[in-house]
């Protein structure tokens, strides 16, 4: 009898600490819009659906500049983040290829993203690269949770955007600007804590 009970709570305590878990991940925001105005650490930037967000930056939030790369600057086993659409053959074709600098975190995964219709995201170490007819054909390989590690083939065109992020300050929000959060937190009032933001420097980050 003792048992049973110390089982079922064991068990109600492991579903209260999932929901918690999934009500945290549902309450981050991704930001992706223009800033409008800065005071401090306090951030305001108009989102591409016209809201208003409050950004509340931590005080040792981490700034990067979105700057220009180019296909050779990817090398094998770089971490790279690609968004890509399905082209009608089903073929992968990248939207947006951006080369992570080393030594910053990074989540390794494929799934659907929010950046336009249709669009996936493929966070992974490059393990091959291939001409191709019409570009330049990279196999990504990425994680999956309690799975062996899997791999998507996705083709580079010349349409793809390239980029990389380079260190930038709190300096380098300014109003005008194009932003992107990849989720912040919601504070009891409503605006976002947000520890880590890109900042268009050479180009945007995309929106």
């Amino acid at each position: 009898m003792m048992k049973s009970t110390v089982t079922r709570v064991l068990a109600a305590a492991a579903v209260v600490a999932a929901f918690a878990v999934t009500s945290a991940q549902a309450q981050n925001v991704r930001v992706r819009g223009t800033i409008e105005s800065v005071s401090g650490n306090t951030v305001m930037v108009k989102s591409r659906d016209g809201t208003s967000l409050k950004l509340v930056l931590k005080d040792n939030a981490g700034v990067r500049g979105v700057v220009k790369a180019a296909l050779a600057d990817v090398k094998a086993s770089n971490n790279v983040a690609i968004t890509s659409r399905p082209r009608a053959d089903g073929t992968l074709e990248a939207v947006e290829l951006r080369i992570f600098p080393p030594n910053l975190p990074f989540n390794s995964f494929h799934g659907d993203w929010d950046l336009m219709p249709n669009s996936f995201m493929t966070n992974g170490a490059l393990e091959t690269s291939v001409a191709a007819v019409d570009g330049q054909m990279l196999t990504v390989k990425y994680k999956v949770q309690g799975k062996p590690d899997e791999e998507k083939k996705i083709l580079i065109s010349k349409s793809t955007i390239i980029a990389t992020t380079v260190a930038a300050t709190k300096d380098d929000l300014k109003p005008g600007l194009r932003v992107f959060v990849a989720g912040a937190p919601k504070l009891p009032d409503g605006s976002l804590d947000v520890a880590n933001i890109q900042v268009e420097k050479e180009i945007p980050p995309p929106q």
